[in-house]
This record gives structure tokens, C-alpha cells and sequence, in this order.
């Protein structure tokens, strides 16, 4: 997976797509027991698209090492679909009435002759179970074990200029199983095998902003630089900060008192909780409590190279920062996941669900739709599904590509926030004016343009495309019951005539243009780790900013949690001041901000970078009145979290 934070705070998505473990659906596994019964089940998905005919090199040697985890379907699936959907339904009875941990499980989980069986048929093959969890079974042997266990054979193929392994014909369990098994992966390796490492690399090189700087939307005007759209245009802002967002957000008296937030992101800050600290005390939040910011993290990190663990220590930092700064009193857990592939991401994700560590998740990480597999949804919305019955909602950021086209160079949206059981959190440009006051807000989408070398106009205005709010409808995931009569029939059946879900579901800022103010312990030149800030944006600010905003959504119910929360956003949808109808053109004219950058990202040593972003120009998608596929519904307006009280 990626980070979605993509450092941002330069202007542009500058994520690489990282490695997603290919697995296996069992879609109805049907039967179970006699090992040496003929009756077998596919394990749809197991064999990747790349691993075609014309790309086979041969078969995997018998003694190649292969390490799978078979995850298990628990004993009632569909049961479990329908009562995460009765719950988060505002006009279902049953909704609110969450499950605690040890009865979802007793209700949903597999069953100890479930896992008996699966163990059993893995041992007979001839792998060594290595882990056994409530929510799969981890095993390890070499091909020709895994080879009889799934009756597949694994060959390598080439994939690009390099070769993998994976199966030769889709995979299978024995039908004997009864629906046991949900997915497996791990058959195919592709791209990297895992790397432990017992340190984690310190922080990355040094990004700084270059001033000038408006303090708040419109405050410094670049007047002696040429015009944007017929006026001159303001400076960037240096950064909004907690106040700012919260006023701009409806956030009112509320603090998110009680509430818990978890954020799930790959590896861990070494410097975040001095890093946090020290940001409050600059920038006016309310100082951490003892014991306000907890971290939950792995015995052991694993491919920190592939998944450029430094990176991700920004995104961590963003978050954390971010939550406390519009919900200065919830409780913060930080769970990092040992790496950034699906199975650890998966494995964070259950961490919380599993000791209910909190009642709203932050999740600033995703990749392109293309790139997941009907298996890994199934593992993932199970994990989500668990989660909506014992009353945790998840959020995830909607993508920093626009409609990917740019990027991939197909249409197409993020995932896990394709997922119909999450809330995915679309991007705006938002503007705050003097006093903390809230003007406007546009779909993020940002157009660039340089300063001319006479400094008299800007070159091919309003220049090419670099970022914005990823939206648009999935190919794969069907429209979920509470998008209907509010998405547009034209989005919804863009790619089927059934309809599909479309992303994002509500928005808010992200553009890094007006974006968010962060503090981080960053390496210089010099090679010293200092403390420093800057501006970032992107749509993980975007989630953890939204997740802040549930916090105290959820102190105005009286500490109620709000569980997977798209039905009740939808369904207040329409309602007046509960949103920000959010459009790409609020002021009548066009918007843009000037941006002076340090060439070199640190200082003005290699000279100073001029231009100008224009705000509202979202790739293909367009943030129009109602609801769009970059905003969603819009964002938080004054009357949202009081929407939530109890009268």
C-alpha cells in the first residue's frame, strides 16, 4: 500500500505505489473433512493477471521457501454483513446496539473445529503451521507442500523486467472445508520478499516552506507579481493550525472528551511523542495528558527499503498533530503496522478491532484500485465488518491522484477507501479567513504554473495538473443501500448500469496550498536531527481531520460511539447547515494562490522557485452543487456536530 500523505507538502503526490500482497477469495467455500476427497474448491483471485501463459518461465523449484496465511471466513459471514448493516443503519432497530469484542466473536468468529480442520489439511500436505489467530493461519514449507495443499502448481513468470513467483491455475482448498477459508496469500511473492530488520532508519532529509506567507487566507497579497484570473493573488498560507480548522469545522465547545481514536499508518516515529509536545506548545492546542497518546507497535518491522520507512514517519506525525489540533481531548493510540503490505496493514486493523482499542480509526494510506483483488476486499471488509458491529468506524483518505489517469493512466479509485464499509474522505481548498472565520471551501485539485523569466506573467497559465482529491465510481464495488437517491444516477452507473459505489463520502481540507501547519524531528544537511515545521496537505490530513471532527460528533451524542457512520451521514444529508456544499467555484471567478519554494527544499541557497496553483481544478472530476466525486456530500458545516446531539 501507499501513503496518501505523499509528501504533500511539496505540492504534489509524490507516493510511490507500494507492493499489495496478492491472496485467494473462497467465495462459499461449500464442504468439509475426507483429505483425500477429489472435491475441491477455487480459491478465486489466487493467480495474479500477470501470470500468464507467455510469461511462465518454468516451474518453482520443489524446495523454494513459501510463507501463506489462510485467512478464516468464521462461522456465519453473511450474518455478519447483515448485522454491521442493521447497526449502522439509523433506520434499522437494532441500530446502536454494538457488540463487545467477546461477542462478536463468539457470534462471527471461526470456530475452534473450523480452525481444527484448516490446520489439518495444511499439516497433511505437508507445511508447518507457524501462527494461529482468531482471524487466519499462518503457515510455512516449501512449493511442493504449498503445491499440494492448494492443487496448484507454482511457477515463476516474468513481470516486467523481473520474475516471480506465483501460481500456474487458480488455487483450491478441499471442498471438505465448508466455507472455512476466506482468502490466502503469500503464493504469489511478488514484488519483494521480506527483509527483518532490527532498527528502524532515523527521520528523512529536511523539507522546509519559503515564505512569504499569508497567516491567514487573503492577508498577504502578492501585488507586484502578475495577475491570476483578472486580481492579484494571495500568498500561500504559512499553515492553518487547530484553531483555525476547528472554528472552520463546527467544532464549537466540543474537545472530543472521552472519545478514543486510533491511527493506523506502517512503522513508528521514533520522535513523535516530543515531536507532538512540542507542536501544541507552539501552536496554541492544549497540552497532551499523561498517557493521552499511547502506540501499539510490532515486535519486529520488516521491508523497510520497499516501503520507505522514513517516509512514513511524516505521515504518523500528520496525523497525530492533526487530531489533537481539532480534537485536543480524545484519546490518541497510534498502531503501526510492521511494514506497509496488505497482511501487516490487515494485521493493525484487527489489533483494534480485536481489543476494541477505539471507536474511530484514521487510516492515511491506500493504492489504486487496480491493484486489489476480490480476495484481499473480502479480508479487508470482513476486518471492517467486525469493526461496525461492535461500533468502530473506519476512515480512509480518498487519494491524492485525481481520477489516477495522470498517474496510471486509467480512471480509477483508491482502495481500501472503494470499500462500502468505510467512509472515504474526499479533499478540499479551504479558506479561513481573519478571525478564524470560514469563507469558502473548493475541491482540491491544483493546476501550476511558473513565474516567467521577465517576472511578468505566468508560463502556459494556468499550467499542468499536479494533485488532487482522488473520487470517482469503482469497477469492482456493487453501490452501497445509503448512496442511493443521494449519488448522482450518472456517477453511480458511470462504469455499470446496476450502479456502483462512488467515492469520497464527505470531505474536508487537504489542498496543500491552504493546508496544515505540522512539527517533525527531520535530518538536515548537516546530517543533525532537528525539530521544524512546515506546511503539508493531501487527503491524510483530510482523514485524520475528519476523524477529529467524529470525536466530537461523538462527545455531542453523549459519548455514544457512531460506529460505521455513512448511513447517518447520508441520511442527514440535505439538511440545512449540516454541511458545506462544497464547488470548485464559490467566489464567481477563478482562484489561485502564489507560492515562493526553496529550490533545493531547504534553504534559498539554490535559489527560489516562483508560481502560481490555481484551486478547483480536480484532473476529470469536479466538485459541483450537491453531492460530487470529490467532495462527496461536502464538508463539516457548523450544524454538524451539533446534528449529533441528543435532544
Amino acid at each position: 500500500m501507499r501513503s496518501n500523505r505523499a509528501k504533500v507538502r511539496a505540492g504534489v503526490s509524490m507516493a510511490a505505489t507500494l507492493p499489495m500482497i496478492a491472496g485467494a477469495l473462497a467465495l462459499g467455500i461449500p464442504a468439509a473433512h475426507a483429505a483425500d476427497s477429489p472435491a475441491r474448491d477455487a480459491l478465486k483471485g489466487t493467480r495474479p493477471a500477470w501470470a500468464t501463459a507467455k510469461a511462465d518461465k518454468g516451474a518453482t523449484a520443489n524446495n523454494a521457501q513459501v510463507k501463506a496465511r489462510v485467512y478464516l471466513a468464521g462461522r456465519d459471514s453473511a450474518g455478519l454483513a447483515a448485522y454491521a448493516k442493521a447497526v449502522s443503519d439509523p433506520n434499522s432497530p437494532l441500530y446502536g446496539k454494538f457488540l463487545k469484542p467477546k461477542q462478536a466473536e463468539a457470534r462471527f468468529g471461526a470456530t475452534k473445529a473450523q480452525v481444527a480442520a484448516v490446520k489439518s489439511w495444511l499439516r497433511s500436505a505437508g507445511l508447518t503451521v507457524t501462527e494461529v489467530t482468531s482471524h487466519y493461519v499462518a503457515v510455512s514449507g516449501d512449493v511442493a507442500a504449498a503445491e499440494k495443499a492448494f492443487g496448484t502448481q507454482l511457477h515463476n513468470f516474468a513481470k516486467g523486467s523481473k520474475t516471480y513467483r506465483a501460481p500456474a491455475r487458480t488455487a483450491s482448498a478441499p471442498a471438505a472445508l465448508k466455507g472455512a477459508v476466506l482468502t490466502v496469500t503469500g503464493l504469489d511473492n511478488a514484488p519483494h520478499k521480506a527483509q527483518h530488520k532490527d532498527q528502524l532508519p532515523p527521520p528523512d532529509a529536511v523539507f522546509k516552506n519559503s515564505g512569504p506567507f499569508s497567516s491567514y487566507y487573503g492577508s498577504k497579497i502578492a501585488s507586484t507579481l502578475p495577475d491570476a484570473y483578472g486580481q492579484k493573488a494571495p500568498y500561500a498560507i504559512k499553515g492553518y493550525t487547530g484553531e483555525q480548522l476547528r472554528s472552520a469545522y463546527g467544532a464549537g465547545k466540543y474537545t472530543g472528551k472521552h472519545v478514543r481514536i486510533a491511527i493506523t499508518d506502517a512503522y513508528a516515529s521514533p520522535t513523535i511523542a516530543f515531536d507532538a509536545a512540542k507542536y501544541a506548545k507552539k501552536n496554541g492546542d492544549a497540552a497532551w495528558k499523561t498517557g493521552q497518546l499511547h502506540q501499539s507497535l510490532p515486535k519486529n518491522y520488516t521491508k523497510t527499503e520497499e516501503c520507505g520507512a522514513a517516509g512514513w514517519y511524516g505521515e504518523e506525525t500528520l496525523d497525530v498533530e492533526a487530531v489533537h489540533a481539532v480534537a485536543p481531548a480524545a484519546d490518541v493510540t497510534y498502531v503501526g503496522a510492521a511494514s506497509c503490505y496488505d497482511d501487516d496493514l490487515l494485521d493493525s486493523l484487527s489489533k483494534i478491532v480485536d481489543g476494541h482499542l477505539a471507536d474511530i480509526v484514521s487510516n492515511s494510506w491506500g493504492d489504486i484500485e487496480a491493484n486489489q483483488t476480490p480476495d484481499l476486499a473480502a479480508a479487508y471488509d470482513q476486518v471492517f465488518q467486525l469493526g461496525a458491529v461492535q461500533g468502530i468506524g473506519f476512515y480512509f483518505s480518498s487519494g491524492d491522484n485525481g481520477d489516477e489517469v495522470a498517474n496510471t493512466g486509467v480512471k480509477q479509485v483508491d482502495t481500501p477507501a472503494n470499500s462500502a464499509w468505510v467512509t472515504a474522505v474526499g479533499g478540499t481548498s479551504l479558506a479561513v479567513g481573519k478571525g478564524d472565520k470560514y469563507q469558502w471551501e473548493t475541491g482540491w485539485g491544483t493546476k501550476k504554473a511558473s513565474l516567467s523569466a521577465d517576472g511578468k506573467s505566468w508560463t502556459n497559465f494556468p499550467g499542468a495538473y499536479t494533485s488532487g482529491a482522488g473520487g470517482g465510481t469503482s469497477r469492482t464495488v456493487p453501490q452501497p443501500y445509503y448512496q442511493k437517491n443521494v449519488v448522482p444516477k450518472a456517477l453511480a452507473t458511470a462504469n455499470n448500469a446496476a450502479g456502483n459505489r462512488v467515492v469520497p463520502d464527505i470531505a474536508a481540507i487537504a489542498d496543500p496550498n491552504t493546508g496544515f501547519l505540522v512539527g517533525q524531528t527531520q535530518t538536515f544537511p548537516d546530517g543533525t536531527e532537528q525539530y521544524s515545521e512546515y506546511r503539508i496537505g493531501g487527503t491524510s490530513l483530510a482523514a485524520p481531520v475528519i476523524a477529529a471532527v467524529q470525536a466530537l460528533a461523538q462527545e455531542a451524542r453523549g459519548g455514544k460511539a457512531l460506529g460505521f457512520a455513512n448511513p447517518a451521514i447520508y441520511a442527514k444529508y440535505g439538511k440545512k447547515g449540516v454541511f458545506h456544499d462544497v464547488t470548485d467555484n464559490p467566489t464567481g471567478s477563478g482562484l489561485a494562490v502564489v507560492r515562493i519554494d526553496f529550490v533545493n527544499g531547504v534553504d534559498a541557497a539554490d535559489g527560489l522557485a516562483t508560481s502560481v496553483r490555481s484551486l478547483g481544478k480536480d484532473s476529470s472530476l469536479s466538485a459541483v452543487k450537491g453531492y460530487d466525486d470529490v467532495t462527496g456530500v461536502g464538508s463539516p458545516a457548523n450544524g454538524y456536530v451539533q446534528s449529533y446531539r441528543r435532544h
